[in-house]
C-alpha cells in the first residue's frame, strides 16, 4: 500500500519518487510506464532523470532508474 494521496500533484509525485531513501544511496527506483504516463507523462519524468544525471532503461512495462552516474551495462 502506497502512503501516497489518491491525487496528486505532478510536482510533488517527483519529490516524493526522488526523495526515496535509495535515491539517496545511489540505488534504484522502479515504477510501472502506466503510471509515469497517467501522472506526470513519459518526457516530463525522463527530463527528471536526465536533470540529476540518471540513467533509466524500460522492460516489460517498468522504468528502473539507476540513481547515480555510473555508467549502465545490458549483460545477456
Amino acid at each position: 500500500m502506497s502512503d501516497l494521496p489518491e491525487v496528486i500533484s505532478p510536482e510533488r509525485w517527483i519529490v516524493h519518487l526522488f526523495s526515496a531513501r535509495s535515491v539517496a544511496e545511489g540505488g534504484t527506483v522502479r515504477r510501472k510506464v502506466s503510471d509515469v504516463e497517467r501522472l506526470i507523462g513519459r518526457e516530463r519524468f525522463l527530463q527528471e532523470v536526465r536533470r540529476r544525471g540518471f540513467r533509466a532503461v524500460e522492460n516489460a512495462g517498468q522504468f528502473i532508474v539507476f540513481c547515480n552516474r555510473d555508467p549502465v551495462y545490458l549483460l545477456r
